[in-house]
């Protein structure tokens, strides 16, 4: 009985948020109070169960998420992000244009958030099928994956970096892993599946052929990339020297304190606020003002993972979440499958990655406490899950379509079949490092 009332919470949720157009974190909140009355939660424990889960998601996230959007702000309003993207086009020219376009678009995807990346990358690759007069979908389809796998595999973004501290995982391992994933991911689901997409007529609106700025207002090409990746490189570095140096305290001890993600957000900040900001010509009422907006830009998002954390804390203090874990247990699959399944199945059914995940990692704590399964791993196989067939509930998939004219069919046929293949490709990736570790 306990486990259909949470498939009905569920229901109510999908349908709150898709049917009702309710907003997520709204959506959430009654969702939770509805379980906890019916899951027999005491009524004066309801609210504390709500503001502890609330409280402990948002405790170790709002530092790394909303840093995060700091920087990927500054990265793309000081022209950052527009060298890179030159340099990487100078650097593969016409014939490897495509790879040049994947490379920049996965760069500039790990500090930049989807949505921010996807509007900054758009008329760079119009600008590209404009001078080049190459198919349109063939060209701009393969960076978006690396976007899209940025998003899902890696943290500093909101739902991976939600997971690693949800699991309990290694951000700097799961970092890693999430490398090693995401480049055959991204190869496969973008330049390759891209073939068979030519024949596909897109024609761009002309409103979206942006102009770009000037090269000589740009930050140099040096300063560009090593800002735009310093949380990849810091959290890769001390990963390294925490494992090279276990034996000395001391060493072990400082990489640890420089390794917390929310130390290298702020020293990745603290750096681009100097490089890209007032080495630039900024005044530091500018970049402050840059990070404000990146802060309301981010606002909502952190809330949607705290209206995720209450419905978590609600199911664990009803005791339900224990049951459902042993229910979980009888059912013969990998709990990483598992996992990713539950995350795709909520995926296809409300739009969002981020909510996906987040519910899917709600629902299958539990089981990684009983069972070995690498935390790491989970983070991965999850993310990749919530970004399985993205369709006519995800705004994704309406900007997509709308930005490059295309009918729902060829929408489908290229976006839905691209993020099907992300989920699909990072799932067996993470199956095949779980068999070596």
């Amino acid at each position: 009985m306990s486990i259909l009332i949470v498939g009905i919470c569920l229901l109510l949720l999908i349908l709150l948020i898709t049917w009702g157009k309710v907003n997520p974190f709204l959506a959430f909140l009654v969702t939770s109070m509805l379980a906890g009355w019916l899951l027999g939660v005491p009524l004066t424990g309801i609210a504390h169960s709500v503001q502890k889960g609330i409280g402990d998601t948002l405790g170790s996230l709002v530092i790394v998420i909303a840093l995060g959007a700091m920087l990927g702000k500054l990265v793309a309003e000081s022209g950052a992000a527009q060298k890179i993207a030159d340099v990487m086009m100078s650097l593969f020219g016409t014939r490897y244009i495509q790879w040049g376009l994947v490379c920049t678009g996965f760069i500039i995807g790990i500090p930049l958030f989807y949505s921010v990346g996807f509007v900054l990358m758009v008329p760079l690759i119009f600008s590209v099928v404009y001078q080049y007069r190459l198919p349109a979908v063939y060209i701009g389809l393969p960076m978006l994956s690396s976007l899209s796998v940025a998003h899902g595999f890696l943290p500093p973004h909101p739902s991976p970096a939600a997971l690693v501290a949800q699991f309990g995982a290694n951000m700097g391992v799961t970092l890693l892993y999430g490398l090693i994933i995401a480049v055959p991911t991204i190869i496969l689901a973008g330049p390759v599946y891209a073939q068979t997409l030519k024949n596909i007529k897109s024609e761009p609106l002309d409103i979206f052929a942006t102009k770009a700025r000037p090269a000589d207002t740009l930050p140099g090409a040096a300063n560009s990339f090593l800002t735009a990746l310093l949380p990849v490189v810091l959290l890769a570095l001390t990963t390294v020297f925490t494992f090279a140096f276990q034996a000395d305290p001391a060493i072990k001890s400082l990489m640890t304190f420089i390794g917390d993600p929310a130390t290298v957000m702020l020293l990745s900040v603290a750096v681009a606020t100097l490089t890209l900001g007032l080495q630039q010509g900024k005044s530091m009422k500018q970049i402050m003002g840059i990070y404000e907006e990146a802060a309301k830009d981010v606002a909502m998002i952190l809330l949607i993972i705290a209206g995720a954390g209450a419905f978590k804390q609600v199911l664990s203090d009803s005791g339900i979440s224990q049951e459902i874990a042993n229910q979980l247990q009888r059912v013969s699959l990998n709990p990483l499958i598992l996992g990713w399944l539950i995350a795709a199945i909520i995926r296809v059914c409300l739009g969002s990655a981020t909510v996906a995940g987040l519910t899917a990692a709600g629902i299958i704590a539990p089981l990684m406490t009983q069972q070995q399964v690498n935390p790491n791993l989970m983070v991965i196989a999850i993310g990749a899950g919530s970004l399985m067939f993205s369709h006519v509930n995800d705004p994704g998939f309406w900007m997509f379509k709308e930005y490059f004219n295309l009918s729902l069919k060829d929408t489908i046929r290229s976006w839905s079949m691209m993020e099907t293949l992300v989920a699909v490709i990072g799932l067996a990736g993470v199956l095949i490092i779980n068999v070596f570790i």
